[in-house]
């Protein structure tokens, strides 16, 4: 395990050494303590908090593009957007709109009831987002060290956070 500490200290700090990536970020590590916050049961409230964190993380993995968009001039576009980039956007915005209309409505679709379980998903859209914005490639150690530090991360914040969580 030590030896993918690097790798996910590289994740973790990439945004924050790139002016860009700290607006984007920042209101997903809000969302994540939000989220540590409040009940593990899964709610309508839940929902639309994943939904608006997915939606965010889409909006700014795609935002490059669109303001490449409407620049003049050649050269002034994003890198090309690689498959995974596009597919894992898509999933993220799909799953965020689903989530936010299923929050808002009050109903679920059928077998999306996962939706509102939003208590660890920005920890994921926290660890790509580097590898989303363009900053980081996608390498099989990056996605070893985001799945390595899931469960021992979530430990310490279910304990860490378990005070704040008894007095609601």
């Amino acid at each position: 395990m030590s030896h993918y500490w690097p790798t996910f200290w590289e994740l973790i700090r990439t945004p924050f050494q790139h002016e860009a990536l700290v607006w984007g970020i920042v209101p997903l590590y809000f969302g994540w303590l939000l989220n540590e916050t409040t009940s593990a049961k899964a709610n309508f409230r839940t929902a639309i908090q994943t939904g608006f964190s997915f939606l965010w993380a889409a909006a700014q993995w795609l935002y490059p593009y669109y303001k490449a968009s409407t620049a003049a001039g050649p050269g002034n576009g994003p890198p090309p957007l690689r498959p995974i980039n596009l597919v894992v956007t898509i999933l993220v915005l799909a799953f965020g709109l689903m989530a936010l209309v299923s929050g808002i409505r009050h109903r679920y679709p059928k077998y999306c009831a996962f939706l509102g379980y939003t208590r660890f998903s920005n920890y994921f859209m926290i660890a790509i987002y580097p590898i989303q914005a363009h900053v980081l490639d996608w390498t099989w150690q990056r996605l070893a060290a985001i799945g390595v530090f899931a469960i021992p991360l979530w430990v310490v914040l279910h304990l860490g956070l378990w005070p704040l969580r008894q007095r609601r």
